[in-house]
């Protein structure tokens, strides 16, 4: 099969914040805003959002999907960005055929709107916003191992020009963002994510490499990272769907920490 498909997984900074210019997005807006630049233009975008939990997995199925601006205490501004990119309805009925094939049970959702883990990025992508876009939610109870498996569910895709989008974030504890007295010197940090490195781009086998991440809360300081792993899973996803190992495209701080992105 060829493999046609663009996998990235990324983190996608706080909110609206890349957005209305907050400083300590610096290095994610000028990674963003590049990244298209690697990458073969998609004919569709599917986003696997941090952002998004449902009970059974889930398509984002409307035509013309509206805005879902799930975040609060922001100025008037961050409830005006509009992405006005269409949905590609038969996108999502193949996905829910391919997952439903693999005895997973899914559905879509044709009201749900688009919500900042596709608007923030794909904004400072593809601003034109005229590449068909849809996403597929997380299985609630957040378990690693199904999500890995929702991955392996939907390798049928890497033989379409398709990018794959796992939006989430390396590092995702709020308390130590907004710390005033944090900084990006952290070693528990770097601790886990040079652990994710390691599992993402080292020599392992694919299953090695899916067990790792099933076990992720053993790897060093991970609860510290991931108080709830919610932003971690779509990574899951995006390395059981693309089996094989990982390149690290992007180091660097957001927010003042570490954190990093992976293409497949």
């Amino acid at each position: 099969m060829e493999n046609k498909a663009q996998i990235v997984y990324f983190s996608h900074g706080g909110g609206p914040l890349p957005i209305l210019g907050e400083p300590n997005h610096r290095a994610m807006i000028d990674f963003m805003k590049n990244l298209p630049s690697r990458l073969n233009r998609p004919e569709a975008i599917l986003v696997i959002s941090a952002h998004w939990e449902e009970q059974h997995p889930t398509v984002l199925g409307a035509s013309h999907p509206s805005m879902f601006y799930d975040y609060y205490g922001f100025p008037e501004k961050a409830y005006q960005i509009q992405y006005p990119a269409p949905g590609d309805p038969e996108l999502a009925k193949r996905i829910v055929g391919m997952l439903e094939k693999n005895h997973i049970q899914a559905r879509i959702d044709l009201n749900r709107g688009f919500d900042h883990g596709l608007f923030i990025p794909l904004e400072l992508m593809y601003p034109e916003a005229n590449i068909p876009s849809i996403q597929l939610s997380l299985i609630r109870g957040l378990d690693s191992a199904a999500h890995v498996s929702l991955g392996k569910a939907l390798r049928d895709l890497v033989s379409e020009n398709i990018l794959i989008l796992g939006s989430g974030f390396s590092f995702h504890n709020q308390l130590a963002f907004f710390d005033s007295q944090s900084e990006y010197a952290d070693p528990e940090n770097d601790a886990f994510q040079n652990w994710l490195i390691e599992t993402c781009t080292g020599n392992f086998s694919q299953e090695e490499r899916e067990q790792r991440l099933i076990e992720w809360e053993e790897a060093p300081y991970a609860r510290y990272c991931h108080p709830r792993e919610e932003h971690l899973l779509p990574l899951m996803v995006c390395q059981g769907l693309a089996n094989k190992p990982a390149k690290l495209i992007f180091d660097d701080a957001i927010l003042r920490k570490r954190c990093i992105a992976f293409e497949w």
